[in-house]
């Protein structure tokens, strides 16, 4: 084997039909802010908008995460409830 030839370890690949992880209060924020941040900023870069999103919410005090984390608590749930039905599906 030369040096350009790497083996590569395959994964496993993931079932269609598993549940979507939840997402943390951050990505709901992120999400919600995104193309205000883009429209703010015309032109700039994909880094360049999440590094604008990171400052905006590490700016934040903790009043203001509280929609934002409560969303994610609600996501949380529903992953697990998600999770538990899709393990009990698949074991049987």
């Amino acid at each position: 084997m030369s040096t350009t030839e790497k083996k590569r370890a395959s994964r496993k690949k993931k079932d269609p039909d598993a549940p979507k992880r939840s997402l943390s209060a951050y990505m709901f924020f992120a999400n919600e802010n995104r193309d205000i941040v883009r429209a703010e900023n015309p032109g700039i870069s994909f880094g360049q908008v999440g590094k604008l999103l990171g400052e905006k919410w590490k700016a934040m005090t903790s009043d203001d995460k509280t929609p934002y984390e409560s969303k994610a608590e609600a996501d949380k749930k529903r992953y697990e409830k998600e999770k538990a039905e899709y393990a009990k599906k698949n074991s049987a």
